[in-house]
Parts: C-alpha cells; sequence; structure tokens
C-alpha cells in the first residue's frame, strides 16, 4: 500500500504526466456525458421497449461498446463502431491491394492520407448506419415517443448521429495526442466498464433473492472471474522468442554488433480481432431466422441460443479459423527475414533467405495453434457462466471482447504511465518487472 501510494505521488510530480492524465480523464467525462443527450424529437421518458431490446443479442453488443448511448438513443447512440470498422477495411485493403501498400510505406505522409480515407469511410458507414438506427427506434418506440416524426425528424437525426460519431472519433484521436494511451481504445473500454456495476448490482440482486448459499455464490463468482481476467492477461502478454545473431561489422579499427537479440513473436497476434469476425458470422441465423419456413426455424433454433452446444463450438472453430487467417495477413514472414537479412542477422542454425522465411512460418503456425484454442476458450466462457447462474449482463464480463479489450487497454495504458515514470528516473509500478502491453496491429482496438 505505501509503495502503491509513493507511485501515484510521482505521477502526480511529473507535470507533464499529470497534465495528459488530467486532459483524459476530462474528455472521458465528455463522452461520458454526451451518451445521455437524447436525440432532438425523441421523449426520453419513452425507451423502456430500446432498453428491454438491449438487454442481450447483436443489439446488447452493440450498447455496450456504445457505454449505454445505444439504448439511451443518443447523439453517440451509434459510438464508435463506424471508426473501427472503417480502420478494420483500410487495414484489409492495406493487404490486398498496392495502391495501400505503397501509402503505408510513404511514411508520416502516407498514415495522414490513410487516415483520412479511414474518416470520410467513417462519415459514408455512419450516413448508412443512421437510417436503419432511426427506422429500428420507429419500431420499438411507441408513436406517442416522437414528437415530431416525419422526413425532417430522420434526416436530421442521421446528420446529427454521424457528427456524434465523429465528434467521438475527435475524442480519441485527441486523447491519443494529448492525453495517455490509445484514445480510442480506451472510449471503447469505458463504454464497457459503464455497464460493470448494473451488471454487478443486478447479480448482487438476484443471488440475495435466493434462499441460502446466494453470498457464497457471490464470491465463488468474483473468484472465477479473477482467474479469468489473470487468464486474459496471460494471453494478451505470452510471446515465445527467437534468437537472432548480428553478426560483427568493422568500421576503421573498432568492431560493431555480434550481439545476440530476440524477435518477440506474439502468442495471439491476432488480438480481438477473430472474436469480432466470428461473431458477425454467427448472426446469419438469426437473417435466416426471418424466413418463416420449417428448415429456417430448426437452422435458428439449433445455432441460435448462445448457451447451446451447437452455437459455441462453431463460435470457437469459427475463432480458431479467423485467429490464422488474420496472422497469416498481419505478420509476414517474408519482411521479418528481409529486415533481418538487411541489418545483418540470422537466426543460428538457419540460413538466411527463404530458410529464414519458413522457419517463422512455421514457429508462427505452431505457436497460433494454442493461442488460437486459448482465445477460443475465454471466447465461450460466458456461456458456461450462463450454466452456473449468472446474469447475461455479468456473464459477458467472464469472457469473449469485452474481457480482453479491458484487459488490453489497462495494460497499454499502464504501460505509457510507467514508460512515463522511468524516463524520468522513477520506479516503475511493479517490483517484478515492467509492463508488457500488447503490440501489433491489433493493439489499437
Amino acid at each position: 500500500m505505501k509503495r502503491f501510494i509513493e507511485t501515484l505521488k510521482n505521477i502526480w510530480r511529473i507535470e507533464d504526466l499529470r497534465a495528459r492524465i488530467l486532459t483524459t480523464l476530462g474528455l472521458i467525462l465528455v463522452y461520458r456525458l454526451g451518451s445521455f443527450v437524447v436525440l432532438p424529437g425523441i421523449d426520453p421518458t419513452q425507451l423502456d421497449a430500446l432498453k428491454r431490446q438491449t438487454a442481450g443479442g447483436l443489439e446488447g453488443l452493440l450498447d455496450m461498446f456504445s457505454g449505454g448511448a445505444f439504448s439511451n438513443a443518443s447523439i453517440f447512440a451509434l459510438g464508435i463502431m463506424p471508426y473501427i470498422s472503417a480502420s478494420i477495411v483500410i487495414q484489409l485493403l492495406t493487404i490486398a491491394v498496392p495502391y495501400f501498400q505503397r501509402m503505408q510505406k510513404e511514411g508520416e505522409s502516407g498514415r495522414k492520407k490513410m487516415n483520412q480515407i479511414t474518416r470520410w469511410l467513417t462519415v459514408l458507414i455512419t450516413a448508412a448506419q443512421g437510417p436503419s438506427y432511426i427506422y429500428n427506434l420507429n419500431v420499438q418506440l411507441p408513436e406517442s415517443a416522437f414528437i415530431m416524426p416525419g422526413p425532417f425528424f430522420v434526416v436530421s437525426s442521421v446528420i446529427i448521429l454521424t457528427a456524434g460519431t465523429l465528434f467521438v472519433m475527435w475524442l480519441g484521436e485527441r486523447i491519443t495526442d494529448k492525453g495517455v494511451g490509445n484514445g480510442i481504445s480506451l472510449i471503447i473500454m469505458i463504454g464497457i466498464i459503464a455497464r460493470l456495476p448494473f451488471a454487478l448490482m443486478g447479480e448482487f440482486a438476484t443471488k440475495l433473492e435466493q434462499k441460502g448459499g446466494g453470498l457464497v455464490m457471490i464470491l465463488v463468482e468474483i473468484i472465477l472471474l479473477v482467474v479469468v481476467i489473470m487468464a486474459a492477461i496471460a494471453l494478451v502478454q505470452a510471446t515465445r522468442r527467437v534468437p537472432v545473431q548480428y553478426a560483427k561489422r568493422i568500421v576503421g579499427n573498432k568492431q560493431y554488433g555480434g550481439v545476440r537479440q530476440y524477435i518477440p513473436l506474439k502468442i495471439n497476434a491476432a488480438g480481438v480481432m477473430p472474436i469480432i469476425f466470428a461473431q458477425a458470422f454467427m448472426f446469419i441465423p438469426m437473417m435466416v431466422g426471418r424466413f418463416n419456413t420449417e428448415a429456417a426455424s430448426k437452422f435458428v433454433q439449433a445455432f441460435g441460443n448462445y448457451e447451446g452446444f451447437w452455437y459455441n463450438i462453431t463460435f470457437a472453430i469459427l475463432i480458431i479459423a479467423f485467429t490464422y487467417f488474420y496472422t497469416a495477413v498481419t505478420v509476414n514472414p517474408t519482411q521479418m527475414a528481409e529486415d533481418m537479412k538487411r541489418n545483418g542477422g540470422f537466426i543460428p542454425g538457419v540460413k538466411p533467405g527463404r530458410k529464414t522465411v519458413d522457419f517463422l512460418d512455421t514457429v508462427m503456425s505452431r505457436i497460433t495453434l494454442p493461442g488460437s484454442i486459448f482465445l477460443a476458450f475465454i471466447a465461450v466462457l460466458p456461456a458456461f457462466a450462463r450454466l452456473i447462474g449468472v446474469n447475461s449482463q455479468f456473464a459477458a464480463f467472464f469472457g469473449g471482447t469485452s474481457l480482453l479489450i479491458l484487459v488490453g487497454v489497462v495494460l497499454d495504458t499502464l504501460q505509457q504511465v510507467e514508460s512515463h515514470l522511468l524516463m524520468r528516473h522513477y520506479d516503475g509500478l511493479m517490483k517484478s518487472g515492467r509492463i508488457k502491453g500488447r503490440t501489433g496491429s491489433s493493439a489499437s482496438i
């Protein structure tokens, strides 16, 4: 406790770090206040039907990522997800389209161009999603909830939703530039954490209503949650180090190099992206269920049950497959081998060139398998939590996308704070060693 208080004092002593933390907290407060500002023309007292709709399923997931703004019919209802979708599209285009590949290699100027394209794509995605959200409001809410229904309300609401998403995106960029941590990731994390107190209170209320053993079950659930969090931290930080020997270089009368270093290859290089892709595929049964046929009904019954065997086994297999796919498109052994050769390095016992590429590819394939299986296991843990009686809102924190995002963002933010402390010659946040955050392309999600 004494060390913790001393660390807080050290953080406060560093003027730049103190200003960054206060800026981050201020911008997050603006975001949270905005999530309660209801769209003009909607009666906020008649949103009960919308809140019931977001108790589970796809709408519940969107509401979690938006911090409740979706169910509040807020100006931030679409949240930051359109920007995340645009970023994923640009990231995939960078892999497949030569124009974006060249832009990526242009350095800072190329990065600015790609950011600008991402922003414009965010506008298009939000403008396309806005009418769907307004249509959903018309279906879910009674007619009396709309003060001025009509085309003007639809057009103005779509403009406001688009502006709200762009403002949230701007807040995220300001946090990244002027605050601590990755702004977009922090906004998503805050949205998820905002649901935790209500989920925890709901679980407490449910268990206290049970006769005997309610408090014991709460204690057991909290212990299990801590164990799952520790497992998620281990998954995020796990790496395999590949040794690289750099040959000696003689310049004049001096020798340089001859040092062994390591390439840290992530066990889970894909981050949470495989879960996001797999969840998108698992919503297909809900779309098929709209066709009123006997076959469609059986299909939905088998794959539409979030706690069912077939849903979870298919979900796990998709996550494993997408983990391999996303790792293959984001980790480039050929580029790694070329960079290594260019800098005079080689892997001991492996010839430079094609042999090094094959070696790195084999290592990545082998370490991705246990990483993907572990990722799939964490993703289906909420279903096991529901089987032991945990309510659906609290069970979402026992695994899946929300838990991995929370763990990853917290580690990244603490790593930045620790870097500021060490740079000013203060002790780090932990005695056992430096905090390891996420690396790679998925670190910003």
